[in-house]
């Protein structure tokens, strides 16, 4: 998948554990845990909004976009 979660890094940089994370956020450590890892497939905005209030950062500081083979898997209607 072309775009990357960086969550690992944003927490490194704060000094916050993904259980404190998820405690503020209101979010299951095991869905943290998959987006931390690149596993997700989706996030909500809310989600999104969440984790840049609790972590003080912008939506770019978490998610990364690498260009590769990935890029031209679009369906049908030419969403992702």
């Amino acid at each position: 998948m072309p775009i990357r979660v960086s969550l690992d890094r944003v927490l490194l940089d704060r000094r916050m554990s993904l259980t404190e994370l998820a405690d503020r956020v209101g979010v299951t450590i095991a869905n943290l845990s998959i987006l931390k890892t690149g596993k997700a497939r989706a996030v909500r905005f809310s989600t999104l909004a969440a984790l840049c209030r609790e972590l003080d950062c912008q939506p770019g500081d978490l998610l990364i976009y690498e260009a590769g083979p990935d890029d031209s898997a679009l369906d049908e209607d030419g969403e992702a």
